[in-house]
């Protein structure tokens, strides 16, 4: 009777410490699902070379219905081609 008394101890002894050590990590673990995700930026795509970017880095056509890449590119559709 005093083996079987001590595995029930043991047993839990052993729930116990593992329910107060889940208890403290959840604590001092930050919450990775308090923080928010940051809200998806728009890609555009470049009408001289079609590579898509993030609309606040793109650069607008007058009438921001076309969007560049770069400067140069922006320039280059509206030079008279050759």
């Amino acid at each position: 009777m005093g083996l079987l008394r001590l595995l029930l101890w043991l047993v839990l002894l052993g729930a116990l410490f593992w329910m107060v050590r889940r208890w403290w990590r959840g604590k001092t673990r930050p919450q990775a699902n308090k923080a928010r995700p940051l809200p998806p930026n728009p890609m555009v795509r470049c009408a001289h070379c079609g590579v898509h970017v993030p609309q606040e880095r793109a650069l607008p056509d007058g009438d921001h219905q076309r969007w560049y890449c770069s400067a140069e590119h922006r320039r280059l559709q509206h030079e008279p081609r050759n």
